[in-house]
């Protein structure tokens, strides 16, 4: 099975939306089955672990996907995807396009008013590879101005401060998502918390 490269017979994306898309490849496998396999495909994301004065900062807000308040780190998309290598390193931006550290920068201003003065990528990572094409990026934003947020239409959010033990204590309880838990844990295992 080590040198069979899973040849694509056909891709056909079955739905399109203004958040992502949707559709199979219909795949042979290593016994010369064939076997759909379908995904969604959503443009990369960002999320800021943001520190300020020994706090974390994040965003609490309600998601009518779950139908739940969320407390969660800020997060959004990488504006005209960036390229790098395989392990995160060397992540520079497409012509016109966002690092994940410049993305970071801008969502955490827009989400809460502060802007850093330094960004640095902890992580990137494919999210959920069985199902879906999306990359993520964990950036960590240190020394913080605040200068104002700039919500989109669709945010209703509060800015909440944690300490870190809080924040520890809120990524292990519900309701956080993902990226709170990932970032989180991430920032303290590498020593920014």
């Amino acid at each position: 099975m080590d040198d069979h490269d899973w040849p694509v017979i056909e891709s056909e994306t079955e739905y399109d939306t203004p958040w992502y898309q949707g559709g199979y490849d219909l795949v042979e496998q290593p016994d010369g089955s064939r076997k759909r396999y379908y995904w969604a495909e959503l443009p990369p994301a960002v999320v800021v672990v943001a520190v300020a004065d020994g706090d974390v900062v994040f965003v609490e807000q309600y998601r009518p996907t779950v139908r739940e308040t969320q407390l969660e780190l800020p997060a959004g998309i990488v504006e005209d995807h960036t390229d790098g290598d395989a392990h995160g390193e060397g992540v520079v931006p497409r012509e016109g396009g966002e690092s994940y550290e410049s993305a970071a920068a801008r969502e955490l201003q827009e989400e809460t008013g502060y802007a850093p003065d330094e960004t640095t990528l902890l992580q990137r990572y494919d999210v959920a590879t069985g199902l879906m094409r999306h990359e993520r990026g964990i950036v960590v934003a240190e020394g913080l101005t605040e200068v104002g947020a700039d919500l989109d239409d669709n945010e209703f959010l509060s800015v909440r401060r944690l300490s870190v033990d809080e924040a520890l204590t809120a990524a292990r309880t519900p309701p956080t998502n993902d990226a709170t838990v990932e970032g989180i844990l991430l920032a303290k295992e590498d020593g920014y918390l």
